[in-house]
Parts: structure tokens; sequence; C-alpha cells
């Protein structure tokens, strides 16, 4: 208990620095059980989440699309427009209405039918280079380079081009400094973009025997040479710029240093927070490479950790990016809300439709309280959201989250090992069918299962919610609200119901109210 007492008051003091934020894991191939690359994370946004799937799609000669941020956004832009290509990828995303004023639908990213996996992650860089940002601001935001890397690349080396290319050519729009993990069947790379309107990015390769944690995302040593060095990318003025600045000099003798040289400065905030390394990005990668070899299980179980997945998480991912893949057969686990609170539910790219219940709804949707549907619309919105219902259990279980957290946990736990028993049959047959030309059978299949396996989460959601309200409140538990804020500590920040719930403590202390 008096580790609880420790863990609790440590990360309650540290917290008035943390932001809304996502986060992501990376694991090697040679680090899995399977051989595959892992990739993990999830969206943190006070936001309505939904999921979608992007078909594919050929366009015209001159087709374009617009990207960039509004005048409503924390730092001030404006639309533009650029080309589009030729032809996009398919891809799976799940998309969210709302962050620091970008324009909706906003994505931290998904997997596209090339095996390309992308995770957005917040990386605050210094001030400085806040203050330099053009107002209005022109270019594609953080949510626009995710989307045209899953439709444009068909290799992680490739997306960092996709970026480095947009980048260089119609600039950035960006709200302090941002990163993303891309990542393929063979490596991983970080992709660092900073604010300033100066085009500056740097990108680090994450190779077989890699973990990387990013909360926030990070780079650290950097080689000045770069250009001969396979395993790092930058803008052409990455090293250049810090001179100029007097951010680095190379006479000093220290290493050029990513992060400390255009990362967040000592004492600065970005809009998005400042830094959260009291998050420890290391200390979950040691953990993670303590688990090597490393299965889907293991990191979904990495991702539900509740130090990190609680209310602020909108949503988890875990995918496995496998060698000889067809496109159809990319398959992703995905949580609708906080997976400390949700079950995971496998899709798969050849997956031909999403179910209502996960699809778009008003909940969390910034001015929906201020219009009434479009006729359209109203169906959608008559249906039950997944969302909204798993945000019930969450906060159910936070009324004693030590008795709570371990019931509810158990049965996802439960629920995702029956899901990994079917997927292997469901995927022989899917795989059989598609080599003997049946590709329409396979993706019903494929489309069947994971609608069904959502209904069964649904029900489970609602059973969970029923029979906790009702011993809630038949045990005399209930609480009426107290005060005028919600979910707002005397410091300001969000509570976190779960900050002092140890996933390594034993399960007989987890238990204890």
């Amino acid at each position: 208990m008096a580790r609880y007492t420790t863990i609790l008051s440590t990360v309650i003091a540290l917290c008035s620095v943390s932001a809304n934020a996502s986060y992501s894991f990376y694991v090697g191939s040679n680090l899995t059980a399977s051989g595959a690359v892992l990739v993990g994370g999830t969206g943190e946004e006070v936001s309505s989440h939904w999921l979608k799937i992007y078909p594919a799609a050929d366009h015209a000669m001159n087709e374009t699309i617009t990207v960039g941020v509004t005048s409503a956004a924390v730092v001030p832009g404006e639309l533009s427009t650029i080309p589009q290509v030729q032809h996009t990828f398919r891809y799976i995303s799940m998309d969210y209405s709302d962050y620091l004023g970008f324009p909706p639908p906003i994505s931290n990213g998904g997997v596209n039918e090339k095996g390309v996996a992308v995770r957005d992650v917040w990386a605050p860089g210094r001030a400085e280079l806040l203050d330099m940002t053009p107002k209005p601001q022109r270019g594609p935001s953080y949510s626009d380079l995710a989307r045209l890397v899953m439709e444009r690349a068909s290799s992680a080396q490739e997306g960092v081009e996709v970026i480095a290319g947009l980048i260089d050519k119609y600039g950035y729009s960006d709200y302090g400094g941002n990163t993303h993990l891309i990542a393929d069947k063979d490596e991983g790379w970080i992709v660092w973009e900073f604010a300033g309107g100066k085009g500056l990015w740097a990108a680090e390769r994450l190779g077989p025997n890699d973990v990387r944690v990013s909360f926030p995302g990070y780079i650290h040593e950097f080689p000045t040479n770069f250009k001969q060095d396979p395993n790092f990318m930058g803008s052409e003025n990455i090293v250049s710029f810090a001179v100029q600045q007097g951010w680095w000099n190379s006479s000093s003798g220290e290493p050029f240093n990513i992060k400390k040289v255009y990362g967040l400065q000592p004492g600065q905030e970005t809009p998005a927070g400042g830094d959260a390394e009291f998050m420890s990005p290391q200390r979950l990668e040691n953990l993670t490479i303590q688990m090597a070899p490393v299965s889907e299980k293991d990191l979904i179980d990495r991702v539900r950790d509740p130090r990190i997945s609680n209310d602020e998480a909108g949503y988890g991912q875990v995918v496995s990016l496998h060698a000889d893949t067809d496109p159809d057969m990319y398959r992703i686990w995905i949580a609708p809300t906080s997976s400390v609170a949700a079950p995971f539910i496998p899709w798969w790219l050849g997956a031909e439709s999403i179910p209502p219940e996960l699809g778009e709804h008003r909940y969390l949707t910034k001015d929906s309280e201020s219009t009434f549907l479009n006729q359209d619309y109203q169906l959608q919105e008559a249906s039950l959201f997944a969302g909204r219902l798993y945000k019930r259990v969450l906060y159910y279980m936070c009324s004693a989250p030590r008795k709570y957290l371990p019931l509810v946990k158990k049965a996802f736990i439960e629920f995702e090992d029956q899901s990994r028993e079917d997927i292997e049959w469901i995927e022989k047959a899917a795989n059989l069918m598609m080599s003997n030309g049946e590709r329409n059978a396979s993706r019903s299949l494929l489309t069947h299962y994971s609608h069904t396996r959502a209904a069964q989460a649904i029900d489970m959601g609602k059973s969970m919610v029923n029979a906790l309200d009702s011993y809630i409140k038949l045990s005399g538990q209930w609480r009426d609200p107290k005060g005028t804020q919600i979910n707002i500590s005397p410091n300001g920040e969000p509570v976190n119901c779960l900050v002092g719930i140890d996933p390594e403590e034993p399960p007989s202390e987890q238990s204890k109210n």
C-alpha cells in the first residue's frame, strides 16, 4: 500500500504539465513472437472518435485537396489546396472531431493496404519556433500528413519522403511540434516536424531490434552528416538553422541532439502543454523489452496500461505488419474508447463496412449542442454509440477503480482471447477463398466476423453498465455530483481516476478497494 501511495502522490504532483496527446509503441521484428513489426498506441483528444475505412480511389489529373488549419486553430492559419495524386490507397483510421481548433475530420493514422502503419504523437518544440510561426500559417497539418502518408506511401521510408516533400513544397501548419511514427514489415521511422515556418524536420530509423515509446515523440543524437547515414534523414537546414540561432555550436564538443537543440526548453510551454518525461517512455520501453518475444496480446496489455490509458484516451490500436500479406488481410485491433475500459476488436482492411455503433456520432463533438440533425443523420444518431457506452463503463469503474478494474480487465482479456482463437480459422478460410478467386466472399466473411464481434462487445458493455449501475445503487454507493467544475482538479488539470493504479502491482493488491 505504501508503494501505491508513493506512485499516487508522485504522479499527481507531476500532472500539472500533462497534455491531451497521442502516444505510440514500436516493437521491431526481432523482438516479437510472430516476427512481425508491432505498432500500437492511442489518441488523447477531448473529442468524438469513430472508425472509418477509406477505399482506394483514382483521381482526375487536375484534382486538388484542401489542407491546413483555419483561423479557429490555436495558432491561426488559412486553408489551401494542393494537387491530389492519381491513385490513393485504401486505409482504416480512427477519426475524431476536434483538437486545438483543427478542422475535422482529424486522424492520428492507421494502416493502409501496403502495410504502412502511421501513428501521430505530439512532440513540443522550443517556444522560439512557435513565436517564429507565420500568422496565418499555411500547409498540411499533422492530420493531413498522417492521411497523405496512408494514401500515398508504399513503405515506411517512402512515408518519410511524402512528409518531407509536402513540407518542403507547401509548408506545415502546427500547434508547437509533432512527430509521426511510420512503420512497415521491415522497419519504422520517427519523423519530427517543427513549428516556425522554416521547413524544419528530422527523421530517425527504427530497426528490428528497437523498441520505441513516444509520449512525447523524440529523437536524441543526430549526425551532422546525416545525408551519408542511412539511418537518418532531415531538412537541408536542420543543422545550419540551429547554428544560426546560437542553439548549438560544433566547437562546444556537445553532440547534435535534436531534442536538446529543438525540443522544449526548461520552463517553456506550448499550446499542447509542457514536456511529459514523467510518463517515462524509457521505463515503458524497458518493460516492453522485458516482455520479448512480444505478442499482439502483450502489446495490447501495454497499450491498456492505466497509467497512460485513462479518461483522456479516445481509442486504442495495435497492428501487426507481416511480410507477404494480402492487402485485404492487414489486421488492426481497435478499442472504441480508452482501452482500459473497452475491448479490442479485430478489423481487416478487406472489411466492407463499419457498423453504425462505431461510426460518427455527436457525443463529444464540438458545438453539437447548438445545432439540430440533418435528416440523413437521424438514424445514425439514433443508434447506440460504442464510444459513449464504454465511457459509462469507465466512469462506473472509476467509482472504485481498485475493486472494479481487475474485474473489467479480466472480462476484456477473455473476450479478446476468444477473438484470437477465432482469427486462426477466419483468416485461413478467407485466404482459401481468395486463392480460389472468391475475393468478394472473403471480404464478406471478414466483414461479418468483425461486425459480429463488435455487436458482442456492445452486448458485453451493456451488461457491464447494467451490473455496475445496479450494484452501486443497491449497495448504497451512489454519490451525487458536487461543485461546479467537472473533471478538473484545483490546479486546472484533468483528473485521472486511475492515476495511482500500478499494473505491476500484485493482483491481490489491485483488487483492494
